[in-house]
């Protein structure tokens, strides 16, 4: 929607990833210091961005704000151990209001209520102050200027393909007019599909608000967690349980599309997928918190991607609905987060072989053989379709792929890839010896040997004193690391040791680990990848250097933004945060690093 005639554009603060995110499994919101929801996509995480500001520097962007009128300072947090997020904007002379945000969560006629809806409320921090509350969403990524009609207590915004409704007991006349009004009461605002509301506005907003707070805090309070860095644990937690799509059980890689990975590298990737790679350690991660519900919703849309693969090829990535087809393209006509084009939409590594895959589905599953706190624990019938999966990772273990960092013009004999093959052989060893089948069991222990074996000796580089990233070849890549992750080697085996070594000495810059060292596609990356930071301190820490590794884990809490958020990499020279947010993989790696460092509790109990 353009501004009203004579209205100027909304204040923006410039683009930034100092953002919240709120949620409910179904969708989600970015929003910043400010209070201006950024990113939403509807209606779901890979959908129409309704709210694109985040890509958008022009007067055409789509967002929603409250502003106070001589705005001075904002504060941002979120309600302890909850999803609920606060903003609170002050003028001059100290007088405020807050914004608190949410997407409604909570169990209701036995079952989980989640509807696609933003709950806003504001209220004053003190004497009455002048705000203007500017709802403008535009469909079909910003091209699409809704029709509005306007009711007795809501405002309809309707587009070709979805029709959006709020029902506000703020003045419908402000809010279309875009004016400034005094605001001297608790006002709310619900976004949502064009449904009535059963019951008053005010009324329905508040309880949503304190049951959806109950929900997360309950949840929170059974999670399983460290001594030291629990408020770190916590959230980067509830932004994994964020990242997960209910409907399905798809776990996406990150909410956004297009952040680039540094500025004006044109590494800018849509990331609103589900990687199997990345969906792994997500449930690895929750599952060492006694976090198990994730993984199984996981579960139910892992097991319909290896029945549809009916043995064969298993793409990286899918849809959320399973979708195989995600043709990337570009928007030329979207500016792009801070002027950094392109803005891409699909992605096109979901045609590339990247043969971890398989290990990955493996890792993922194991745990559903050997929990007894599964509903539906996994027995001889998903044994035989991951055995399916096994069959493939055999197969391809020692042929050239695009790797895990989704290389597009050069494929190699990649180490992680092997490594994730003989793991997806390992597992099945070790789930056959649970089941009591002792022949498959050994046809399994014997295909992960030959791996292993081959593995460390054509992996390794005599001239590197390291594993190299591929077979036979001569440059470094983090992901090695991974070794010691998945028991493939001892951590204090000496050629381990000497690998963490050289990969400091060639990848590290400071603190921050960069993922390899040859030039890719795109030249050099310029940025530190942050997962490869957190496999180093795990790595640190097997290895007995402990000081060195919360040393570096401290570098990485700081380079969190202000709500303990993180992005895909960090500038090791400004600091600054880029590529796509939040990460499930840079949360994921919070998560392992603080149980890995944390003294334990019967230190002080």
């Amino acid at each position: 929607m353009a501004p009203p005639a004579g209205h100027p554009a909304p204040q923006r603060a410039a683009a930034s990833l100092d953002c919240g995110v709120v949620g409910n499994c179904a969708f989600s919101a970015l929003i910043d210091k400010q209070g201006a929801i950024v990113w939403c996509c509807l209606p779901r995480f890979d959908g129409d961005p309704v709210f694109n500001g985040l890509l958008d520097a022009s007067d055409n962007a789509s967002l929603w704000t409250v502003e106070i009128d001589d705005f001075a300072r904002s504060e941002q947090f979120y309600e302890p151990n909850t999803a609920v997020l606060r903003t609170r904007l002050f003028d001059s002379r100290g007088r405020g209001i807050e914004i608190t945000d949410f997407a409604p969560r909570f169990k209701s006629r036995d079952r989980m209520f989640c509807p696609l809806m933003l709950v806003r409320r504001v209220r004053l921090l003190g004497s009455p102050v002048r705000i203007k509350v500017s709802l403008r969403p535009r469909f079909d990524w910003g091209r699409q200027r809704p029709a509005i009609t306007r009711g007795s207590h809501h405002i309809r915004y309707v587009g070709l393909d979805q029709t959006l409704r709020l029902n506000t007991d703020a003045s419908l006349s402000y809010v279309l007019e875009e004016t400034f009004f005094v605001l001297d009461r608790t006002i709310n605002f619900m976004l949502g599909p064009d449904e009535t509301l059963a019951d008053g506005i005010a009324d329905t907003a508040a309880l949503f608000e304190k049951d959806t707070i109950n929900y997360w805090r309950t949840w929170s309070r059974r999670l399983a967690l460290p001594l030291e860095w629990q408020d770190v644990v916590i959230r980067a937690a509830i932004t994994l349980k964020l990242s997960l799509f209910e409907d399905t059980g798809a776990i996406i890689a990150a909410m956004t599309t297009s952040i680039p990975e540094a500025p004006g590298s044109s590494r800018n990737w849509d990331y609103r997928y589900c990687w199997l790679r990345d969906a792994f350690f997500v449930v690895r991660a929750l599952n060492s918190l006694s976090e198990v519900g994730t993984m199984e919703d996981y579960l139910r849309w892992l097991s319909n991607v290896v029945a549809r693969a009916k043995g064969g090829h298993i793409q990286p990535l899918y849809g959320i609905g399973l979708e195989e087809h995600l043709p990337e393209s570009q928007l030329d006509h979207l500016t792009g987060y801070r002027d950094c084009k392109p803005v891409r939409v699909g992605n096109q590594a979901q045609e590339h072989f990247q043969h971890d895959v398989y290990g990955n589905i493996i890792l993922g599953a194991s745990q559903a053989f050997f929990d007894q706190r599964l509903f539906r624990k996994a027995g001889l019938d998903e044994f035989a379709a991951l055995e399916a999966v096994g069959e493939q990772a055999f197969k391809v273990y020692d042929q050239p792929d695009a790797g895990m960092w989704e290389l597009r013009t050069r494929a190699r004999v990649h180490t992680s890839s092997v490594l994730m093959s003989w793991a997806a052989c390992d597992r099945l060893a070790k789930i056959a010896i649970k089941l009591a089948l002792p022949e498959r069991a050994q046809l399994w222990e014997g295909r992960a040997r030959l791996i292993r074996e081959r593995l460390l000796r054509e992996a390794w580089s005599e001239e590197r004193q390291a594993f190299a990233e591929s077979f036979g070849g001569r440059d470094l890549d983090a992901s090695v690391l991974l070794m010691a992750e998945v028991n493939f080697i001892d951590p204090m085996d000496p050629r381990f040791i000497a690998t963490v070594d050289a990969l400091e000495a060639s990848l590290c810059d400071g603190p921050y680990m960069r993922r390899y060292e040859a030039p890719d596609d795109f030249g050099k990356p310029e940025t530190a990848f942050n997962i490869c930071t957190f496999w180093r301190i795990d790595a640190l820490a097997r290895i007995g250097r402990i000081d060195q590794a919360r040393g570096v884990f401290q570098a990485m809490l700081d380079a969190r933004n202000h709500l303990g958020l993180l992005s895909e990499d960090t500038h090791p020279v400004t600091g600054e945060m880029w590529g796509n947010f939040p990460q499930t993989y840079s949360m994921v790696g919070l998560i392992n690093c603080a149980m890995r460092l944390s003294a334990p509790w019967h230190s002080v109990i």
